[in-house]
């Protein structure tokens, strides 16, 4: 599998590795799917984990110091949390002047700049330590055109936010490789970036150029070639939607796969707002994803199912899939459900 994008960032994305990965005071783990991603992902680029004592969610690595990190040659300190807003919280200032006091770099996929923080911005001249923001689209970005491109492509959606798009598009790309398909990653989020070495951060993109930053992620290829580009919101979130449609327009995917977390009733972050049902994600994507690809399809779908106990999981995930009719299956369990799904995503 190649884990990389068709945009030339790989000056920008040159991260001082491995990390500490900080998880600030985060008390609900979808907002740390960042360091989660880099733990299940990237395990060789992380030595630990560093929090506030208000925090309640790990990712099961060491608790380190900065110091004590430094000493096990960490190189910065990579701020773990996706938090609505994508703000830096006052309470971590001095968490992160510590770790940049210990001869570490600080490492941000936040919309908030590094730089902009005059605590930050002063101890890292004084200290000669780098400040490095991820969640920066690269210049120049073309409006999109909705011209049909060569190649194909698989676009992961959901019916809310932090449910499992990333890791879906991951295993897809890992499985298709492993069936000897030509097949790229392309991320779309800071996570993703993170991982991969490259892609563009979606929802930092202006939104007039939002299909346009997809086009450029996921550009003509060989007929038989497969982009897997990450899904990003939920079309249904009353506050990401934005994103989530342009990424459809623009990706122009001939494939989807509906990404949902059984159990989850509310969207995350929304009170008040339910977490919509999968036919109607499904529907939703189909109708607004045709306008670029008439030939677009469901191919199933993919279940967190992390909070379920094994058997449990697999007889939700049978009885869904029967009522459905189509392969539903928690990639990170594997197995024969989730070779169903790849089955009908190369069908």
């Amino acid at each position: 599998m190649n884990i990389q994008t068709s945009v030339d960032t790989a000056a920008a994305l040159s991260l001082p590795q491995p990390y500490l990965l900080f998880l600030g005071d985060a008390t609900e783990s979808g907002f740390a799917k960042t360091a989660y991603g880099l733990r299940d992902w990237a395990p060789e680029k992380c030595v630990g984990e560093y929090a506030l004592p208000t925090a309640t969610v790990s990712t099961g690595l060491p608790v380190l110091t900065p110091a004590e990190a430094a000493a096990k040659g960490a190189r910065s300190v990579l701020i773990g949390i996706a938090n609505r807003g994508g703000v830096i919280a006052p309470d971590w200032i001095p968490s992160l002047v510590e770790a940049l006091e210990a001869g570490l770099d600080i490492v941000s996929g936040m919309h908030a700049r590094l730089a902009e923080i005059p605590e930050l911005a002063t101890a890292a001249e004084r200290l000669g330590r780098q400040l490095i923001d991820v969640r920066h689209p690269p210049l120049g970005l073309p409006v999109g055109t909705g011209r049909k491109r060569s190649g194909k492509r698989l676009l992961t959606v959901g019916t809310d936010c932090a449910l499992g798009k990333k890791y879906t598009a991951l295993a897809l790309a890992s499985a298709f490789a492993e069936r000897g398909v030509d097949v790229d990653f392309r991320a779309s989020g800071q996570t993703g970036i993170m991982i991969a070495g490259g892609g563009i951060p979606m929802d930092a993109v202006v939104s007039d150029f939002e299909a346009g930053a997809a086009e450029t992620l996921s550009p003509d290829a060989d007929p038989d070639h497969w982009d897997i580009v990450e899904g990003q919101g939920s079309l249904l979130h009353p506050a990401y939607a934005a994103v989530s449609l342009g990424l459809l327009h623009g990706s122009q995917p001939d494939v989807l796969v509906v990404c949902h977390q059984p159990g989850r009733e509310e969207m995350l972050g929304m009170t008040g707002y339910a977490v919509p049902g999968i036919e109607e994600t499904i529907e939703l994507n189909l109708k607004l994803g045709s306008r670029t690809n008439p030939a677009i399809r469901c191919a199933g779908i993919s279940f967190n199912t992390s909070h379920l106990e094994e058997e449990e999981a697999h007889a939700l995930m049978a009885s869904e899939s029967e009522r459905l009719g189509l392969p539903v299956a928690d990639p990170i369990r594997g197995g024969e459900a989730f070779a169903r799904l790849v089955d009908n995503c190369l069908a």
